[in-house]
C-alpha cells in the first residue's frame, strides 16, 4: 500500500468521526504486516476522560481481529491543523514495537517519521 492510499484511508476515516465538544475530527489508518489497513476515529463523550482517540481506536480493532504487528500509521486531523498523536497513542503503539513508521500533518504539511522518533525511551516491561 503507498503512503498516499493510506493517507486516503485516514482521512475517509476522519469522515466518520464523532467530535460534537471539540469539533477535532481526526481519522487513523493503521497497515498491519499482513497488508490489512484498520481505520477508526476518534469518538468523544460528555464526559471527556472517556473519548478515545482515533489511533488507539484503530490499534484496539487491529488487535481484536488477532493482528499485532504493523508496519505504519496514518493520522488525518482537521484540515490545516496538525495531528500528530498524542502521548497515549504513542504509549499503546509502542507495545507493539517502536520501528513503525508514522504518517501525519503538521501545520507546515505532510511529516513522516518512526514511533521511536516520536517517543524515545518508551515505557516497556519485555
Amino acid at each position: 500500500m503507498t503512503d498516499s492510499a493510506l493517507r486516503n484511508a485516514a482521512l475517509a476515516a476522519r469522515d466518520r468521526a464523532y467530535a460534537p465538544y471539540s469539533q477535532f475530527a481526526v481519522g487513523a489508518a493503521l497497515l498491519c504486516d499482513d497488508g490489512t489497513v484498520v481505520s477508526a476515529a476518534n469518538v468523544e463523550n460528555a464526559s471527556y476522560g472517556l473519548s478515545m482517540c482515533a489511533e488507539r481506536a484503530a490499534i484496539f480493532a487491529a488487535v481484536a481481529a488477532g493482528r499485532t504487528r504493523f508496519a505504519a500509521l496514518a493520522v488525518a486531523g482537521p484540515e490545516g491543523a496538525g495531528a500528530a498523536p498524542c502521548g497515549a497513542c504513542r504509549q499503546v503503539l509502542a507495545e507493539f514495537g517502536t520501528g513503525v513508521r508514522v504518517l501525519y500533518a503538521t501545520a507546515h504539511g505532510e511529516a513522516e517519521t518512526t514511533l521511536a522518533a516520536l517517543l524515545p525511551d518508551a515505557f516497556s516491561l519485555r
